[in-house]
């Protein structure tokens, strides 16, 4: 399985992207995907996830409000969008598929892991 994480990028306070979780060969649409970060010199935080029927979602606290993760079932991608992005968003992001259909916010229980995209907002 590969997982491919895009749209990262230098963005200041406040303003939003768009990142993309999308993989080829496999159907994300099946199994419960997570986003995580890592900022420098941080360890590796769960920061949102959504359940293979999207009944499900978890966010992180300090991201509740301005993130929002969902799916596009005909491309076989997962957003995660992030809306009024703040210097403590500086990390790099990546997406992980977790074999089961269930959210969770525990780095340890996912299968497979995309490459990050690296996101920067400044002051």
């Amino acid at each position: 399985v590969q997982l491919q994480a895009s749209g990262g990028g230098l963005v200041q306070a406040g303003d939003s992207l768009r990142l993309s979780c999308s993989t080829s060969g496999f159907t994300l649409n099946d199994y419960a995907v997570g986003w995580f970060r890592r900022a420098p010199g941080w360890g590796r935080e769960g920061v949102s996830c959504i359940s293979s029927t999207d009944s499900g979602t978890y966010y992180l606290d300090s991201v509740k409000g301005r993130f929002t993760i969902s799916r596009d079932y005909a491309k076989n991608t997962v957003y995660l969008q992030m809306n009024n992005l703040e210097p403590e968003d500086t990390a790099v992001y990546s997406c992980a598929v977790r074999a089961r259909d269930l959210c969770s916010n525990y780095d340890y229980t996912y299968d497979w892991w995309g490459q990050g995209t690296k996101v920067t907002v400044s002051s």
